[in-house]
């Protein structure tokens, strides 16, 4: 969900709300509101400029994107609104935003939800994304909150869209790894969102664009334990480590590190290029989940059944609200 001005918290508190289970007073993934005893509405949206050239990927990832944080919260989307700005008087301007709408349009069916309906404007740079509503049942919302001592922590895609994207934008990334990189940025959550709740996950978040130091730290606060992340467990999209190592690096990376690292711990000896992929902020990412460790080795499984790459990252602890980096 895009990030929401604080000071509104104080205007709309969930206690006024008694509906409103997931709102302002929660830095989640997604707004949540009880319409019934066995059923509450998910609501979010995000957008964001191309990531890649070719229309139709921008359109999927983009979509793909959106719907993750409806997946984060443990829930199912039931239908999206286009969020559109495209730029006037610029050639080709149907077949390109048709393009983008068909990606979007086709990720968001196979879904299992339906597009219905939009909202245009011009702007100097395009921008697609989603208004997403989902749903779930109140018993089964996962926050990023509920981390528990001894829960073992799971990553359901790879890093690395941040320095592959940009590798991109600076016409130095490989055809290979930028197909490798759009498949994994397409590639919805769906599966991981379900299983995490099949399988009694304690919390959950997506990883998008704090990276895993960000989202993780969020999640760390939330639950007001410390999480230890083992970096050689870490699952990297090709190519991204030689990226980084040539110092190319997403303007985003920095703001990241700026912000979050008085929280990291570092106790791996790495290098300075690892350090920042830390930071790495992602696009469409995996889903980081904890769950107890009981579970854990059926949850992986069961998401390598269904062709998804996931690794088993770190644990949760007792500690300051935090991340210690180990090797």
């Amino acid at each position: 969900m895009a990030q929401v001005l604080r000071p509104l918290s104080g205007i709309f508190t969930n206690s006024d709300y008694p509906n409103l289970l997931v709102g302002l007073s929660e830095p989640d993934d997604s707004a949540v509101y009880l319409v019934a005893d066995d059923k509450a509405i998910i609501s979010t949206m995000d957008f964001f400029p191309p990531v890649v050239d070719d229309p139709y990927h921008f359109g999927a990832i983009a979509a793909a994107n959106a719907l993750s944080d409806v997946y984060a919260m443990g829930g199912e989307p039931l239908m999206a609104i286009n969020l559109v700005a495209f730029p006037d008087g610029i050639d080709h301007a149907v077949e390109i935003l048709t393009e983008i709408l068909r990606g979007g349009a086709e990720k968001v069916r196979e879904a299992g939800a339906v597009i219905a309906g939009g909202h245009t404007v011009s702007d100097k740079e395009p921008k697609y994304g989603l208004s997403v509503t989902g749903q779930i049942h109140p018993k089964n919302i996962l926050q990023k909150g509920g981390a528990k001592t001894g829960d073992l922590l799971i990553l359901t895609k790879p890093l690395g869209s941040g320095v592959i994207t940009t590798a991109h934008k600076n016409e130095r990334v490989t055809p290979s790894d930028l197909a490798n990189a759009i498949n994994v940025m397409s590639r919805l959550n769906n599966h991981a969102g379900r299983l995490a709740v099949k399988f009694g996950a304690s919390a959950m978040t997506d990883i998008t664009g704090f990276g895993l130091m960000g989202h993780g730290y969020e999640m760390a606060s939330a639950s007001k334990k410390s999480f230890n992340i083992h970096y050689s467990s870490l699952l990297w999209m090709d190519g991204a480590q030689t990226y980084a190592e040539q110092s190319i690096f997403a303007g985003g990376l920095f703001r990241n590190k700026n912000h979050f690292e008085s929280w990291v711990k570092l106790e791996a000896d790495l290098p300075a290029y690892q350090q920042n992929l830390l930071y790495d902020p992602q696009t469409s990412g995996g889903l980081l989940i904890a769950i107890n460790e009981k579970n854990a080795q059926s949850l992986v499984q069961a998401l390598l059944n269904e062709g998804d790459n996931v690794a088993i990252i770190g644990e949760v602890v007792d500690g300051e609200n935090g991340i210690v980096v180990k090797a």
